[in-house]
């Protein structure tokens, strides 16, 4: 099921599997600040074990992929505590997608970088946004948007986008829930994960959107779960017994 929310349509390269752009998000006003001061107020929780991330499975389903690291200019760009960067091509078929998860706990850092934000930042024009509701391969429902965004002259460019973002193990398609959390004073902040999902170019659009709603499908479980699983092993690490680690 999707729902236009405005209207408009990208060349993408495997080599560069999503686009993360600085972008600066200028909001003034009085509500703002106020949201701003809680998103910033300190989270209580363990962050999860350096290379959790890299521990997401090469092949998930028909999928098989391949490392596309970040230089440290863009990892620091990204505002995240830890974040991966691949290229998932699809089994027997010439479909490739770029994946991009970044993870934090800091809720402020991840709700500015937005693709509607990010990507016309760095020339990317927005055709059309789509809120979407994808059907997991777990049975769960994963909501989501879906941009379309082109640059370019006489040889224009075409990407298409879906983002979406964990919270506390919740799936969210925006940054309601985390604005939500930040507004809400005694609400622990555990963790939160941005996932984007890109394909373009040659790839036309139909089948660009096909391809990243199917590894959404197959991916978000996988992340999802492992998100959890080391949230619990980073809580147990933290309450485990200081004398029996001295042993």
């Amino acid at each position: 099921m999707e729902k236009h929310a405005v209207t408009a349509h990208v060349p993408w390269r495997p080599g560069s599997a999503v686009i993360v752009a600085i972008g600066l998000l200028l909001t003034s006003g009085a509500a703002y600040r106020m949201a701003a001061a809680r998103l910033t107020r300190p989270v209580d929780s363990a962050p999860i074990p350096p290379g959790t991330l890299a521990r997401l499975p090469m092949e998930m389903g028909e999928w098989i992929g391949r490392e596309t690291p970040f230089d440290e200019r863009i990892v620091k760009a990204t505002d995240t505590d830890e974040c991966l960067n691949r290229v998932y091509a699809r089994r027997l078929q010439n479909e490739n997608v770029g994946f991009f998860i970044g993870y934090g706990v800091r809720l402020r850092d991840l709700a500015p970088h937005r693709p509607e934000v990010c990507y016309p930042g760095v020339g990317w024009t927005l055709d059309e946004r789509v809120e979407a509701e994808i059907s997991a391969v777990d049975g769960t429902t994963l909501p989501c948007q879906i941009h379309h965004f082109r640059r370019g002259g006489l040889v224009r460019e075409h990407i298409t986008v879906l983002n979406y973002y964990i919270v506390d193990g919740q799936y969210c398609a925006d940054v309601s829930l985390l604005r939500s959390k930040a507004w809400k004073a005694n609400t622990d902040q555990h963790y939160a994960a941005q996932v984007q999902i890109t394909c373009g170019d040659p790839t036309n659009r139909p089948e660009a959107l096909e391809s990243v709603r199917a590894f959404a499908a197959v991916s978000a479980p996988v992340i999802r779960a492992l998100l959890v699983e080391a949230l619990n092993e980073s809580v147990a690490a933290s309450h485990a017994d200081p004398e029996e680690e001295q042993d």
